[in-house]
């Protein structure tokens, strides 16, 4: 206990030296985030000297191994890391699918040269990383994707099409699903490989959501070659590979839109309406509807953080996700759903502005935020795709 004690202090002290001031207090603020990658972008310039820092003591990624790049820091020992971080409001140093989906997949799959290709530059934020896993008629199902890799001596050559890549347009790998035996059971013929999205015959198209913004694009391939040595695990074992992926995927959106800091922010908000539109009495919100909505609302958010915290106790002390990452996202997911729907039931006219003199930037931005949340439950796995895996896997349901 006294050495943890020493970290602490000494994590304090550190940070209290390096942390850029004009990102204290900035950790729900999204210009704040940095995703990296060969095209970095910085709204705030103390962003860059934030990163650079923390890369260098491997902070961005504390617990993995030194050798690559990271802290090499115990479970306990990020754990306080991440308490005096979050003591001084800063935003994380650097964000995005390469230290929460691939990384740790390599980690635990990658052959020693892909790990050491990859995963100090994943830690140093040099490359940014989107998922090629969905395809136009195979998303929940996702078993029944058509894009294939056909081999060719050294390399395979791939042809489809995926959608749904989340930042693709901004990225510069990818890691994807392709299908390399069309023969067998379709999930014995996947495999999982990474691919350079600057190699020739690759071309990424945004689509916009119903919110006027969107990450989301279309990814073609055409005569794609890939060298095998970036097949991850075995070919044709792929889909073993992509369900533990899949793992660290919803853990992260379920997190994302329910719990932490920035679902807080969230809460904080939808308070501070029911106050100012509702009125209040004694404190209390006036009506008595809305008040009870308000407070099933963050009863039901602690209580979700309170086992997301849980569950990252259990991955601290060595422990794989397991079934109840689906629990986390179809969870966080409707618990988004429902604070923004009771924030458009209290904000009355100003909840249907799209442009326009009459309504803030705030009126705007909620608006836009509603309507981007109707996608949750579908993205990373539908509900009713999450439901039967907690049926199956969770209770031992027969089929």
């Amino acid at each position: 206990m006294s050495d943890l004690e020493s970290f602490r202090a000494e994590t304090r002290s550190w940070l209290e030296k390096n942390a850029p001031s004009e990102l204290r207090q900035k950790a729900t603020d999204p210009d704040a985030i940095v995703w990296g990658g060969r095209r970095p972008t910085y709204v705030y310039p103390q962003s860059k000297r934030w990163l650079d820092v923390m890369r260098e003591r491997g902070w961005t990624a504390p617990t993995w191994p030194k050798e690559y790049g990271g802290g090499g820091l115990s479970k306990v020992e990020a754990k306080v890391l991440a308490e005096e971080i979050f003591r001084l409001e800063m935003p994380p140093p650097l964000y995005g699918f390469g230290l929460q989906m691939i990384g740790p997949t390599l980690l635990q799959y990658g052959t020693e040269e892909q790990r050491t290709e990859h995963i100090p530059r994943i830690v140093r934020g040099e490359i940014r990383w989107c998922q090629g896993y969905s395809e136009p008629n195979a998303g929940s199902d996702l078993a029944s994707l058509q894009t294939r890799a056909v081999r060719d001596g050294d390399h395979f050559v791939v042809n489809g099409q995926k959608v749904w890549t989340s930042y693709g347009n901004f990225s510069d790998w990818m890691f994807l699903l392709v299908r390399t035996d069309p023969d067998v059971k379709k999930q014995s013929g996947i495999t999982f490989i990474l691919l350079d999205l600057e190699t020739e015959g690759v071309s990424v198209k945004p689509i916009k959501l119903i919110s006027g913004a969107s990450p989301f694009c279309e990814t073609f391939f055409q005569d794609v070659r890939i060298s095998v040595e970036n097949v991850v695990s075995e070919i044709n074992a792929g889909w073993t590979v992509a369900k533990a992926l899949l793992g660290h995927e919803r853990s992260m959106i379920g997190s994302v839109f329910g719990a932490g800091r920035r679902a807080k922010k969230r809460t904080d908000v939808l308070v501070e309406t029911a106050r100012r539109t509702l009125g209040e009495r004694e404190g209390r919100i006036q009506d008595d509807v809305q008040r009870d909505r308000v407070a099933e609302l963050l009863i039901d958010q602690a209580c979700f953080e309170l086992t997301v915290q849980r569950s990252h106790d259990g991955a601290k002390a060595g422990q794989k996700p397991g079934p109840e990452s689906s629990i986390f996202k179809v969870y966080g997911t409707e618990l988004n759903q429902r604070r923004h729907e009771a924030m458009q039931s209290m904000r009355g006219p100003s909840a249907v502005g799209w442009e326009g003199p009459g309504f803030s930037e705030e009126d705007l931005q909620q608006t836009r935020d509603w309507l981007r949340s109707r996608g949750n439950t579908i993205e990373g796995g539908t509900s009713e795709v999450q439901l039967n895996i907690i049926a199956k896997r969770v209770l031992g349901l027969p089929d």
